[in-house]
């Protein structure tokens, strides 16, 4: 087991609680193998009857995966140990598969900071989640900031937002916060920071047979306090919609900078800073996702990850935003008139044959 992670179980419930805080729980390969085993060994215990993510710190559920490590195992050699990048993919979209399909009520506290790869472990499937954000939460998919795309299954939820919602999540990386999360559907209660105390005290003492009504119902008391349709997504949705239907991200450029809206000109300058290639391969990515399944999905995001790491884009995202901070990456190509379709399609291009791919034996399960 992780030293940053810490297991328990009281009263038939299971609790995995992340414990890095000074890197905002950012997963390790160890966090990852840790979750990954007790969902295994709980998933068909029949005296845990549900599962509680949490964190020991206010400040973040998960901030993501460790991409200090991605840049200096990623800039190794063979004889040092590089291998572990390939086997913290394969490993974190394996346990993003099992949380989707876990067959028990799944209650991800997504209190704080709760981004990339914290997304991923919190976004289980529909039977069993309880996502629950507080006025603290910051969400985000901020991938092409690095030069990565949404992975952990990101192709998958993101797709499937109101409308364009995905597509301007996923491009622009945006921190969004309890009301815009329930409104895109990426939440489902909203209860303050100062009554989650009192909402594990509830679960602690419960001998309810369905943990998740209980909790929605403890959460009714403050559904006014986070508004979906105050939210700036339900504001905007409209111009979203329209800007982000575009068939390119040139063009979604160019709609946003014709608009002239201040929410507009937010996002064209935000979009700037991005990467272009790994924007162009996101929306590529979440337009083919809106017919797959979670596991094609993730079979896809394993083959592109492995595209990203030889191509370099995420390397150089890395250097500049954590290494060496200058926030000054040299993307390749540096402006989207640069960018191909050949190049786009690249990283589309089939790495393994299907018998050999690390996630070959994903599938789509009924629970």
């Amino acid at each position: 087991m992780s030293d940053y992670l810490l297991t328990s179980v009281h009263k038939h419930i299971g609790y995995i609680t992340l414990d890095r805080p000074k890197a905002l729980n950012s997963l390790s390969l160890d966090m990852v193998r840790g979750i990954t085993a007790a969902l295994m060994a709980w998933r068909d215990d029949p005296e845990i009857r549900a599962v509680v993510l949490q964190s020991s710190s206010e400040k973040a559920l998960c901030a993501g995966g460790d991409i200090r490590f991605f840049y200096d195992v990623g800039t190794t050699s063979p004889q040092g140990d590089s291998a572990l990048l390939e086997d913290f993919f394969t490993e974190e979209y394996a346990l993003n598969h099992l949380i989707h399909f876990y067959p028990k009520p799944y209650i991800a506290l997504m209190n704080g900071v709760v981004m990339g790869g914290g997304m991923g472990i919190a976004q289980a499937g529909p039977q069993s989640c309880v996502r629950i954000v507080t006025e603290r939460t910051k969400m985000a998919m901020p991938e092409v900031n690095i030069g990565l795309f949404p992975d952990v299954g990101g192709g998958y939820f993101l797709s499937r937002t109101p409308g364009q919602c995905g597509s301007y999540l996923g491009l622009s990386g945006e921190v969004i916060g309890a009301a815009d999360a329930l409104y895109a559907g990426l939440a489902d209660v909203f209860i303050p920071s100062t009554e989650l105390p009192a909402l594990i005290q509830l679960l602690y003492t419960s001998d309810a047979t369905d943990l998740r009504t209980e909790i929605h119902q403890f959460a009714a008391a403050y559904r006014d306090q986070a508004d979906p349709a105050g939210s700036q997504l339900a504001q905007q949705r409209s111009l979203i919609d329209a800007v982000f239907s575009a068939d390119s991200v040139s063009d979604i450029m160019q709609a946003l900078r014709e608009e002239g809206s201040d929410f507009a000109e937010k996002t064209v300058n935000t979009m700037a800073k991005r990467s272009p290639l790994m924007m162009c391969v996101t929306l590529e990515q979440l337009r083919r996702s809106v017919t797959m399944t979670v596991s094609d999905c993730l079979r896809m995001e394993r083959d592109m990850v492995r595209h990203c790491f030889k191509h370099g884009e995420v390397i150089e995202g890395v250097r500049a935003l954590v290494v060496d901070k200058d926030n000054t990456p040299a993307w390749s190509p540096a402006s989207l008139e640069e960018v191909s379709r050949d190049q786009i399609l690249s990283f589309f291009a089939q790495v393994w044959p299907d018998y050999a791919h690390p996630l070959r034996h994903l599938q789509e399960l009924k629970v």
